[in-house]
């Protein structure tokens, strides 16, 4: 992944990208226990962050801002073996306080 989405649809396809992401860790989290349990404990708050993210983009609200997207503070913390798509949610994140990428 190169620069920062360029179109508003490419920046809901990120958002969306990252939902399959968090539910298919979900998926492989609850299929093994053993190994990944530890994700599902910040899974369900990057869900709720991330799924709140895509509402407003639905519903017209959302507004490109200065300031990190809540899940940042969680996403900094995993590391990228718990957490396959880190740098996709970072890029979203980027996206969110640099605004789309303009030729």
């Amino acid at each position: 992944m190169l620069g920062r989405p360029k179109t508003a649809e490419e920046y809901v396809d990120l958002v969306d990208q990252a939902l399959f992401e968090i539910e298919d860790l979900r998926a492989a989290a609850e299929y093994d226990m053993d190994s990944l349990g530890a994700a599902t404990e910040f899974l369900e708050e990057l869900e709720r962050d991330v799924r709140a993210l895509r509402a407003s983009m639905a519903d017209g609200s959302y507004q490109f801002g200065k300031e990190d997207l809540r899940f940042v503070k969680v996403v900094a913390k995993q590391d990228e073996r718990i957490l396959p798509f880190k740098q996709l949610l970072l890029k979203i994140n980027e996206t969110h306080r640099e605004g789309l990428e303009v030729d």
